[in-house]
């Protein structure tokens, strides 16, 4: 989303050269570059006016210290304003009350709010070890109700039964109701959307808020419609006691404007934002993380916090007992190793959240998802056998291997190649050759160069 934002401000690192101090003569143009960036972004014109004022007043008369460019110590002053601009700091949910806490949902239609509903969930439940329940006050459209009940059986929350025609009000009093009585530990209500916003539709939700008191009013904000969510964000905002915004798509490609724009206008932290269509695909809001995204410095922080999530410790240490027992590394390892990449999102996934640098360099290595489901179906045609001894697999097995994954006998080759690199790292690293591994990393991933 943020690739057109990231390309302008690096260049901004060019654009000084030399300088002993940062003045209002050499960041005039760096400024410009700020600002045009930000506007094609998308961000509201107010926002970019008070954004670029702060980061001139902060810059002006700044030393640039020896290790640091002219161009560098101006985008640290972007950097430290961008986090200011979305808030500082990740701003956890309050439910900080007599349960059942009621967490009330607001938004436009198709902003994903029943599918926030039940990524929600799924993070409460997983995260926060909650007992939620969901219901739905969308009586126009029974197809809301419908899959908000498939997906709280996906992601071990209860359902309140609703329908078309029943009163909002009385279907979230219901349902609150039921909860107490069935000790839940938070009730999301999910509220009606329409396509666009007007008096019918803000004071029935105005009127579900004062039924409920909830604890939290999540603002679900589209990332994909720009100038757009942030109208929307001002009208809910003027219309509700909004306790915070999620903002749905980021992972999109339009230009981001919201991310940068929707905490200043509503006044609102943003406390989550949706990525992807899985249900995991739900983070905590870090406006530091993101704005590192941005400048091109990656997100490694995430990056570990993903991989503490989907990786299978128990299988981390079967393997690592393994090495150490002196048994070879086998292509089943191999595929075990794939299995946690797609956990982790797959490889684009996890390339977002890498600096500039390293990214364009595995970027380079033509990595991709496709290659990574093609190993896992080469693997999967072999028999255990042949994944425990790949030292058998001769000509003829190779020829059955590839037609049953339906790929060409040379990218079994290749596949037995890059394995046999992977496997000469894994060996290294049971000696604690971290330094040899780390020479011998190039080329070692699916895909990488060949």
């Amino acid at each position: 989303m943020f690739e057109n934002l990231t390309g302008r401000l690096s260049k901004v690192v060019k654009t000084l050269r030399g300088e002993a101090r940062l003045t209002e003569a050499n960041i005039q143009d760096a400024l410009r570059e700020v600002r045009m960036a930000l506007l094609e972004a998308d961000v509201a014109l107010p926002v970019v006016r008070d954004f670029i004022e702060h980061v001139r007043v902060r810059a002006l008369g700044q030393e640039v210290l020896g290790s640091l460019s002219p161009g560098q110590a101006l985008v640290g002053v972007v950097h430290r304003e961008l986090i200011t601009l979305m808030g500082e700091s990740n701003v956890p949910l309050n439910l900080a009350t007599t349960p059942p806490a009621v967490i009330l949902l607001a938004g436009l239609q198709g902003s994903g709010k029943t599918t926030t509903a039940g990524k929600l969930a799924r993070w409460l439940h997983g995260q926060m070890k909650k007992k939620v329940l969901l219901v739905s006050c969308d009586v126009y459209r029974p197809a809301a109700i419908e899959q908000l009940q498939t997906l709280a059986s996906q992601v071990n929350a209860d359902f309140f039964p609703s329908a078309a025609g029943q009163d909002p009000v009385a279907i979230a009093q219901a349902a609150l109701d039921f909860a107490r009585k069935h000790y839940h530990d938070v009730v999301i209500v999910d509220t009606a959307g329409r396509l666009a916003i007007d008096v019918a539709m803000m004071q029935e939700i105005s009127a579900l808020h004062a039924a409920v008191q909830p604890v939290e009013t999540l603002l679900v904000v589209d990332s994909m419609q720009g100038q757009d969510a942030v109208k929307v964000a001002k009208a809910f905002a003027d219309a509700l006691p909004l306790t915070g915004v999620v903002l749905t798509k980021l992972d999109g490609d339009a230009r981001g404007g919201a991310a940068l724009s929707v905490r200043q206008v509503t006044g609102r932290p943003i406390k989550f934002a949706g990525v992807g269509e899985k249900l995991d695909g739900l983070e905590p809001f870090h406006p530091d993380r993101l704005a590192s995204r941005i400048l091109d410095m990656g997100d490694v922080l995430s990056l570990i916090e993903d991989a503490q999530r989907s990786v299978d410790r128990d299988q981390a240490e079967k393997l690592t007992k393994k090495l150490k027992s002196g048994k070879g590394f086998d292509l089943e390892d191999f595929k075990q190793q794939i299995v946690q990449m797609k956990k982790m999102g797959g490889v684009a996934a996890m390339l977002d959240k890498l600096p500039g640098q390293l990214a364009r360099a595995a970027g380079n290595a033509q990595m991709d998802d496709r290659q990574i489901r093609r190993i896992e179906g080469i693997i999967n045609s072999m028999t255990p056998q042949e994944r425990a001894k790949p030292e058998l697999l001769k000509a003829s097995r190779k020829r059955r291997i590839a037609a049953g994954s339906g790929v060409a006998v040379q990218e079994v080759n290749r596949l037995l190649a890059q394995f046999e690199q992977t496997q000469k790292m894994m060996k290294m690293m049971a000696k604690g050759g971290m330094a040899k591994m780390m020479r011998s990393m190039k080329g070692m991933l699916p895909g990488g160069p060949r």
